[in-house]
C-alpha cells in the first residue's frame, strides 16, 4: 500500500515537473528577457500576473506605460507574453510589417472556428465595406434616418401614444433597445426596408451577435487540436447561418432573376449591401449560404460596435447635462442649413468631437492592434520579440497620457472641436472622431484599422442627434452611469433603466 503511494506520489511529482519544465521552456526566451515586464517574470508567479490583468488590466497597462514610454514593455496572459509598444515610432513599426510576419489574423482565429460555415480566408466583405459602403454613406443616409426615427418611435413607447401623455417619463433599458434600434437601422442599408422589419429577421440577428460572443469566448478555452471539435458541437452559428439563408433566399433569388433579365439595364438595382456583395462575391461566397452568412457577419460587428459605442456616449451625455444645449443648437443650425443629410452630419463639430472624446475616455478595448508573430520581429529601437509573441498597441493608457491630452482623465466633450477651431482650419480631418493615429486609436491603426468606421461614426451620430432634438433623456433618480464590464483587453458598459419623454420646449 506504501510502495503504491509513494509510486503514486513519485508519478506525480514527476508529471509536475515535466509540466513545470515545458512551461518553462515555452514562456521563457532570452529575446522576451530583454523587455521589461509589469508583474512577474517567472514562467510559473507569470500566471499570477495574467491572473490580475483578466481582471484589472487598465491599471497593469498605465504603470507599464508610464515606467516605459516611448519604450516596450511586456506582460503576462494565460497562453503568450504580450508586448506593448508605447512610443509613436514603434507603433509605426507594426503598421508597416507585412502580415506573414506580424499576423492580423492569427489572434482572432476562433472566430474561424465560431463562422465555420465560412472561408474566413477570404475577407473581400472588408473591401465591400472599405470602398462601397463608406462611398454611399451620402446616398443611403436618408435610409439610415428614416429607419434609426422608425424603430425609435417603435422601441420607445412615448408622444401621443396611448397610454402615455407626452410629459410622463418612460423607463427604458437602455442596451438591448440601443442594440434593436442598431440592428434595423444597419440592415435597412445591409438588405432593405422589408427584411430590415421583420421580426424573425431582427431577432436572429441580435441572437447571432450574442451568440458570436460566447462561441468565441468558449472555444478560446479550448487547446487548438480540440478546437474545431468544440465548435462543432458547442457553437450554434452554423445553425443561425442556414436560417439566416431561407429567409435572405426570396430577396437573393429575385435579384439574381433581376440580373440575369436586365444585365447592366438594371438601372434602378438595390443600393445596399447585399447587392454589393452580390457583385463581388466569387465562387461558393455567390451562393445563397455563403451571402447569408456574410450578411451577418457584416451585422454582428455592426450591431455589437454600434450599440455599445451609443450606449457609452449616450451615458456620457446624461453625466454631463450641460452638453445637451450647446449639442441641440449645434444640430438645429445644421439641419436649419443642410437638412437631415450627411452634410449636415459633417457641420456638427461638436457632435464628432463628444463621439471622439467619449471615445478616448470609453473606448471598447484597451489593447488594440493586436497581432501575433509568425516570425522574429525587430522594432526599430532594436528589441526583437521571437516568434509566437503577442503584441498590442495600450491604448487605454496613450488615451490618458497627459503629454497628449492636457488634463487626460478629465472629460471635456468639446475638446476636439476647440482644438480644430483653434488650428484654424474647421475641416481639419485629424481631430474627426474616425481619424486614426498613434495617439487615436479606438478604431484600430493601420491598413487594418475598423472599415466600417465611418458608417458607424454617421450611425451615432445621426441616432444621438435625433434623440437630443426630439426626446428629453435622464438616469433614474439617484442613478448614474453603471459600472462596466471589464475582462482582459475588453471593457463593455452594462445596461441600466433610462428615463425617456418627449421634449418639452
Amino acid at each position: 500500500m506504501a510502495d503504491e503511494s509513494t509510486l503514486g506520489l513519485s508519478s506525480l511529482t514527476g508529471i509536475l515537473i515535466i509540466v513545470s519544465l515545458f512551461v518553462t521552456w515555452y514562456r521563457r526566451d532570452p529575446l522576451l528577457d530583454a523587455i521589461p515586464t509589469v508583474g512577474f517574470s517567472d514562467p510559473i508567479l507569470s500566471y499570477l500576473s495574467a491572473f490580475r490583468y483578466l481582471f484589472g488590466g487598465l491599471p497593469i497597462l498605465k504603470e507599464g506605460y508610464e515606467k516605459n514610454k516611448p519604450g516596450i514593455f511586456k506582460i503576462a496572459t494565460f497562453w503568450r507574453w504580450m508586448v506593448l509598444p508605447t512610443g509613436a515610432q514603434l507603433i509605426e513599426d507594426i503598421k508597416r510589417v507585412p502580415d506573414d510576419v506580424l499576423s492580423f489574423r492569427e489572434p482572432v482565429r476562433e472566430m474561424d472556428y465560431t463562422f465555420s460555415l465560412l472561408n474566413m480566408e477570404d475577407t473581400y466583405h472588408r473591401r465591400v465595406i472599405r470602398s462601397r459602403l463608406t462611398r454611399n454613406i451620402a446616398a443611403t443616409f436618408n435610409q439610415v434616418r428614416d429607419e434609426l426615427a422608425a424603430a425609435l418611435g417603435d422601441c420607445i413607447p412615448t408622444a401621443s401614444e396611448v397610454p402615455y401623455k407626452e410629459s410622463e417619463w418612460v423607463k427604458v433599458s437602455i442596451l438591448p433597445t440601443v442594440q434593436r434600434i442598431i440592428c434595423r437601422t444597419s440592415s435597412r442599408v445591409f438588405v432593405g426596408a422589408t427584411l430590415c422589419r421583420d421580426r424573425d429577421y431582427e431577432t436572429l440577428a441580435l441572437n447571432f451577435a450574442v451568440n458570436v460572443m460566447k462561441s468565441a469566448t468558449i472555444i478560446a478555452m479550448f487547446p487548438r487540436p480540440l478546437k474545431p471539435t468544440a465548435a462543432r458541437f458547442l457553437c450554434s452559428i452554423p445553425s443561425q447561418v442556414r436560417q439566416a439563408t431561407e429567409l435572405i433566399r426570396p430577396l437573393v433569388e429575385e435579384r439574381l432573376a433581376k440580373m440575369e433579365e436586365l444585365g447592366d439595364a438594371w438601372n434602378d438595382a438595390p443600393n445596399d449591401m447585399l447587392m454589393w456583395l452580390m457583385s463581388e462575391a466569387k465562387g461558393v461566397e455567390k451562393s445563397v449560404e455563403g451571402l447569408a452568412g456574410r450578411i451577418f457577419l457584416i451585422n454582428f460587428a455592426s450591431i455589437h460596435t454600434t450599440s455599445l459605442t451609443f450606449t457609452q456616449v449616450l451615458y456620457r451625455l446624461l453625466a454631463n447635462p450641460e452638453y445637451i444645449e450647446p449639442l441641440r443648437q449645434e444640430i438645429e443650425a445644421a439641419v436649419a442649413d443642410e437638412g437631415w443629410t450627411k452634410v449636415g452630419m459633417d457641420k456638427m463639430h461638436k457632435m464628432d468631437s463628444f463621439l471622439r472624446e467619449t471615445q478616448r475616455l470609453d473606448t471598447l478595448a484597451i489593447v488594440t492592434t493586436q497581432r501575433l508573430a509568425l516570425r522574429p520581429f525587430t522594432f526599430s529601437n532594436g528589441l526583437t520579440i521571437p516568434a509566437g509573441t503577442l503584441v498590442g498597441v495600450p491604448v487605454g493608457a496613450i488615451h490618458t497620457d497627459g503629454e497628449i491630452y492636457p488634463n487626460p482623465e478629465e472629460f471635456d466633450g468639446f475638446r476636439f472641436s476647440k482644438l480644430r477651431e483653434m488650428e484654424g482650419d474647421a475641416m481639419l480631418t485629424s481631430h474627426r472622431a474616425v481619424s486614426i493615429s498613434p495617439e487615436q486609436l479606438a478604431f484600430g491603426f493601420g491598413r487594418h484599422a475598423c472599415p466600417g468606421r465611418f458608417f458607424v461614426a454617421s450611425e451615432v451620430k445621426a441616432l444621438l442627434a435625433h434623440i437630443i432634438v426630439t426626446y428629453d433623456v435622464k438616469f433614474e433618480e439617484g442613478k448614474g452611469i453603471p459600472r462596466e464590464f471589464r475582462i482582459g483587453s475588453t471593457r463593455i458598459p452594462r445596461s441600466t433603466n433610462l428615463l425617456f419623454r418627449k421634449r418639452q420646449r
